[in-house]
Formats: structure tokens, sequence, C-alpha cells
């Protein structure tokens, strides 16, 4: 599966580290690339290993809103 997630509170570098890193280590997740200026992050993953509320807790453990 694919999905784009709005995420607020990103506004660099380390911001972009943060949330490719602790998402890309989820199973199941294929890919995650984050596009600071929009504010949004796609992620591609295995929906049979990971969950889409997975991915956004691990997003918000790193202190980042994600918008619904």
């Amino acid at each position: 599966m694919e999905t784009t997630l709005k995420v607020n509170g990103m506004s660099c570098a380390h911001c972009v580290k943060a949330v490719e890193g602790s998402v890309g280590k989820l199973a199941g997740v294929a890919s995650v690339k984050v596009h600071l200026e929009a504010g949004k992050v796609d992620v591609k993953y295995d929906a049979d290993q990971v969950s889409l509320n997975e991915i956004k807790e691990a997003i918000d453990d790193q202190g980042y809103e994600v918008e619904e």
C-alpha cells in the first residue's frame, strides 16, 4: 500500500532523519520519504505486516503531529 500523511512540526533536516529513521525501522515498511516543505510523508508499506496506526504512532513518538 501507499499513503501520504500530512505531518505538522517538521522544520529541518533533523526532523527528516527522525521521521524517516523511525518509520523506516518498522517491519513491513518498504520506503518512507519526507517532503519537508510540503509537510508530507509518503510511505509504502505491507499492510499485512504493519498498520497505518503503527506508522502514525512512530511519527507521533518523534514529536510530530499527524493530521487525520
